[in-house]
């Protein structure tokens, strides 16, 4: 089994051939010593600016075991590599129909390829548009054009994450993540994500590998189906009979609920059938925007394409003694800030980047944990209130533009002067985004904008530009499940990823599509 030599400090740029000698070098080995090596991990230390390095883990694979157990016993750094492959256990009991999978994001993806892959003929049920089609709509509804309720940045294929810096980090210590980066190699994602600590595809490529993930599980007898939208079900004896769709009727053998954290009309349906449906807390705030340079001077002391770094990213937070929290969220070097509404009326906006993060300016969200006791009562209480906030921003900037204020003029009221054009299409309108932020929300962002100026300086500059409103940070609701992963009382009903509550981002997401794809597997045969 190889083993894996972890903090081995590099020059920035330093050739991976170079690292894996470095670390056979520090466990004593001569190249005739193994079978392979190869880099396994590069991240960036920054925290001293005038010695910021890279550093990796390299992993290798020697010709003697017994050497291998021997180096792992003596070295802290070392430990041992077991590539991650999923393992399903499928059942011989037979059941009528097909494996139904609402949802094309990377829930539903990742749960159809794995289905597909082992003879299951999924049929996938995506509300949106194929990506080239939707990236044609959203494209239009950002240079003023109307925007399509079924067909925008939060449906479609690859899902919400399809227009976003396409981001491969997770906080969850799940084996299958680097399955799942795997897979988006081999499907044309770029192989860097495979050792970069902080991975990212960007929205330009990942249109290609959402793709090649769909063409697989077509070419493995799985269907997909777009502008498709769940519309019913119908239970009997603690089952879901029939599926709903576009006047058609489906018989499903397990029916997957990947629906995405926006598909509010999908979650008050599965109210009414009898789906439990819990509400959870999540978070809402604005975007804020810096000039990338800015962003590079607070955490290098400088420009990052002159110091040849890679462009500065960051993830602050702060949290109250009563639980409280401010945090930055999904932060987008060289990106920008776009339109990503879902509904007519109102004014929802979220961060992406392509993959060379070339922009002038960074963003990110800059939000505030909202708990049940915020929010109505209910199930759908978290969706009542974002879409009160969203309608809200809506009616201030008068239309789909978004109401946007200076940080300084946010603080203080002071207006400021600002070098920073706002990237948010269709524009902006100068507005005081305080009338229809709550004023805890408002409260919490000061006071995180005052910390975070402590520990970057582009934080304490009055000239960054707020644009609101940030309301689609995760899932304002959970679709409870068993530990058998079907919803409560219903045996043959999976939900899964963001939508249902169980994920947050593309990784983890894609986890818990294999999961699911995984306990299908356990329940019936292909």
């Amino acid at each position: 089994m190889p083993i894996i030599l972890s903090n081995i400090r590099c020059r920035v740029g330093e050739p991976q051939e170079e690292m894996i000698s470095r670390a056979l070098a520090a466990l004593g080995l001569r190249a005739c010593d193994i079978v392979g090596a190869g880099v396994y991990k590069i991240s960036l230390d920054a925290r001293k600016r005038e010695d910021i390095r890279s550093v990796c883990s390299v992993m290798i694979k020697l010709r003697s075991k017994e050497r291998e157990e021997s180096i792992a016993a003596k070295n802290k750094d070392v430990r041992y590599f077991e590539e991650a492959e999923p393992r399903p256990v499928i059942s011989k009991e037979k059941r009528e129909g097909r494996p139904v999978i609402a949802g094309f994001g990377p829930a539903g993806m990742f749960c159809a390829l794995m289905l597909s892959e082992y003879g299951y003929k999924p049929i996938v049920l995506e509300r949106g548009a194929d990506v080239d089609t939707r990236t044609r709509k959203v494209g239009g509804f950002w240079s003023g054009g109307e925007l399509d309720p079924e067909t925008n940045v939060q449906f479609g294929e690859g899902g919400a994450g399809t227009f976003s810096d396409g981001k491969l980090t997770t906080r969850i210590n799940d084996p299958l993540c680097r399955y799942v980066l795997r897979r988006l190699a081999e499907m044309g994602a770029p192989e860097e994500i495979l050792y970069l600590a902080k991975p990212h595809i960007g929205t330009d490529r990942l249109r290609e590998v959402v793709k090649n993930i769909r063409k697989k599980i077509i070419e493995n007898g799985g269907e997909v189906r777009f502008m498709s939208r769940l519309d019913g079900i119908a239970v009997k004896n603690g089952t879901v009979e029939k599926v709903y769709v576009g006047g058609l009727e489906l018989k499903p053998s397990a029916l997957v609920l990947a629906i995405g954290h926006s598909a509010r009309d999908t979650f008050e349906m599965l109210l009414k059938s009898g789906v439990c449906i819990e509400p959870k807390a999540f978070s809402v705030g604005a975007r804020i925007e810096h000039k990338q340079r800015d962003v590079d001077i607070s955490l290098y002391g400088g420009d990052s394409r002159e110091l040849g770094l890679p462009k500065g990213e960051y993830q602050l937070s702060h949290r109250r003694p009563d639980g409280r929290a401010v945090y930055t969220f999904c932060m987008c070097p060289g990106g920008q800030v776009v339109a990503a509404a879902s509904e007519r009326g109102g004014t929802v906006t979220n961060g992406m980047s392509e993959f060379a993060r070339s922009g002038e300016n960074a963003n990110s969200a800059l939000v505030v944990s909202v708990t049940q006791g915020d929010f109505p009562a209910g199930p759908l209480g978290g969706v009542e209130f974002a879409s009160k906030i969203e309608k809200g921003a809506y009616s201030l900037a008068g239309g789909y533009r978004a109401p946007a204020m200076t940080a300084g003029k946010f603080l203080d009221g002071e207006k400021r002067k600002t070098s920073v054009i706002p990237t948010y299409h269709p524009g902006v309108a100068e507005a005081d985004i305080t009338k229809i932020l709550p004023d805890f929300v408002t409260d919490m962002m000061r006071e995180g904008l005052r910390k975070f100026s402590k520990m970057m300086s582009c934080f304490g500059d009055g000239g960054a530009v707020l644009t609101a409103p940030e309301t689609r940070t995760s899932s304002p609701v959970r679709l409870t499940r068993t530990e058998h992963g079907t919803a409560l009382g219903l045996e043959n009903l999976y939900p899964c990823g963001e939508g249902a509550g169980y994920a947050g981002g593309i990784m983890s997401a894609a986890v818990d599509g294999l999961r699911t794809a995984m306990k299908i597997m356990e329940s019936f045969a292909p």
